[in-house]
């Protein structure tokens, strides 16, 4: 059903082959594109997003000023406080998640 096929690094420019077991690989799992790179540039590609934060890396969230309803303690939450509900730190906000019936 497949072959190997002889494809070229975008990258490096040197030849590979895209085996037979691959190609089935990439059929089961949908894909429909041949890799465009060899398996070593492909490789040193995925280390430097790994050392740079990556395709999947969340920018660093906004935090917004709160404080405690329950001890007072001046904190930061993920979203801004609208004074509706009440706030809570960490140390008080864990222990109430824990005893909830959700």
């Amino acid at each position: 059903m497949f072959e190997d096929k002889i494809l070229t690094c975008r990258d490096c420019g040197a030849e590979f082959t895209f085996s037979a077991s691959e190609q089935e690989f990439y059929a089961e799992k949908g894909f429909t594109n041949e890799p465009g790179r060899c398996p070593e540039c492909r490789a040193a590609r995925k280390a430097q997003n790994r050392n740079n934060g990556g395709y999947n890396s969340r920018p660093q969230r906004e935090m917004f000023p709160a404080t405690c309803a329950n001890c007072g303690k001046e904190t930061t939450v993920p979203f801004q406080p609208t004074g509706d509900r009440p706030v809570y730190c960490r140390e008080c906000y864990q222990p109430s998640t824990r005893n909830s019936n959700w």
